[in-house]
């Protein structure tokens, strides 16, 4: 169990859970006290990186010859993690010194540079692994036990549970990976996605890769495998967290970033509007409306978007004027604006922004030589 933590997503009260790190390292503990002491143990207390104190039921205990291990079972709380409910198992036994932390059935291997681990390793993470290191020498300190312990992590749910995360596409196979920077997961947490954006763009860069790719989605996804130039082997799935991906494009050295997506999403960087989800703010009629009135489009017509659900819809009426060219030359002005403010000169940038209904391909300034690049680099 743990205290009960509750989050606000919109106007929801959720309930927070705790990492596959918290249950490995409470895992380990216990697992290192009955080997210690003989003792079967029912509960495991630690304290998470963030001080949160979990006191975690323990399930199929085992005492052995030389060893002992439990399982916790892995409580996402209301958020809508496929880990929810898998049982991480730690088997401990003893050394003659130090701590060696290794992965067993279940935890996958790290293929690919520029992830937490390095290529070989078991992906249990830095964070994880500091909390195990911690809980194994509270119980060795507590019963004087001066040897070291090795300790091996295991889900057995975890290669099955695996090809359904993003953990393959990120070179880590045969499991799951053990994780948590806090030690808790919040609900339908924002920054869970922007680390998987974080790793991947790293993992990127780490392979040698110099111009990155970013896509929104599905719509993104099928545009580029029809009518672009390359593939999506280097490219980062940036959802809504258009922002954050070329905060990380530029902290990370790259030398150019290609944005392409869907005008219904990509016609809110018009209003520097870097967040595109619909609960974080919306602007596109607003966006619509500035560039129908650069491009001299009438009041009555103005009006009539205002009440448009889509972007497309939108575009439906804007068409009629005859003015649709200059309407989208206007668009394309903005966005460039305030994706060369986000770059902060940084970081070459560009986008496509593309609509299968209206069948047009916006481009910004830069955004060919970027898809040169990008196919140029793929292609070696």
């Amino acid at each position: 169990m743990m205290p009960e933590r509750l989050v606000f997503v919109g106007n929801k009260k959720l309930r927070c859970g705790y990492t596959t790190g918290s249950c490995a390292a409470a895992a380990a503990r216990a697992s290192a006290y009955m080997l210690i002491t003989g003792k079967i143990t029912d509960f495991s207390d630690i304290i998470t990186p963030d001080s949160t104190p979990l006191h975690l039921s323990v399930i199929n205990p085992e005492i052995g010859g030389d060893y002992a291990s439990c399982a916790i079972v892995k409580d996402g709380g209301d958020d809508p993690d496929i880990t929810s409910g898998i049982e991480i198992y730690a088997r401990v036994s003893l050394i003659s010194h130090g701590i060696e932390i290794t992965g067993g059935k279940g935890i996958g291997i790290v293929t690919k540079a520029g992830l937490d681990q390095p290529v070989g390793e078991y992906a249990i993470n830095s964070t994880p692994r500091r909390m195990i290191e911690a809980a194994v020498s509270e119980i060795a300190e507590n019963t004087a036990y001066s040897g070291g312990f090795r300790v091996e992590i295991s889900a057995p749910q975890g290669e099955s549970i695996a090809v359904k995360t993003y953990n393959p596409r990120m070179g880590i196979v045969g499991g799951i990976s053990i994780i948590g920077t806090t030690g808790i997961v919040e609900p339908m947490s924002n920054s869970a996605l922007i680390q998987t954006i974080r790793t991947e763009t790293k993992m990127l860069k780490a392979q040698g890769i110099e111009n990155i790719l970013l896509t929104l989605g599905n719509y993104s996804e099928t545009f580029i495998r029809d009518s672009m130039p390359f593939s999506l082997e280097n490219s980062v799935k940036c959802s809504n967290f258009i922002g954050e991906a070329v905060e990380c494009a530029k902290e990370y050295g790259f030398k150019s970033a290609l944005i392409v997506g869907h005008i219904g999403k990509l016609v809110k960087l018009g209003a520097g509007i870097m967040n595109t989800h619909s609960a974080f703010a919306d602007g596109r009629m607003e966006v619509l409306t500035s560039c129908g009135v650069m491009a001299g489009v009438g009041t009555d017509v103005l009006k009539q978007i205002q009440d448009c659900a889509t972007a497309d819809a939108a575009l439906d009426i804007l068409n009629g004027t005859g003015l649709m060219n200059e309407i989208l030359s206007a668009l394309v002005k903005k966005i460039e604006y305030h994706l060369n403010v986000k770059s902060a000169g940084l970081i070459k940038i560009g986008a496509v922004i593309f609509s299968f209904r209206h069948e047009f391909v916006l481009k910004t300034s830069l955004a060919d030589e970027i898809i040169n690049l990008i196919s140029e680099e793929e292609n070696g």
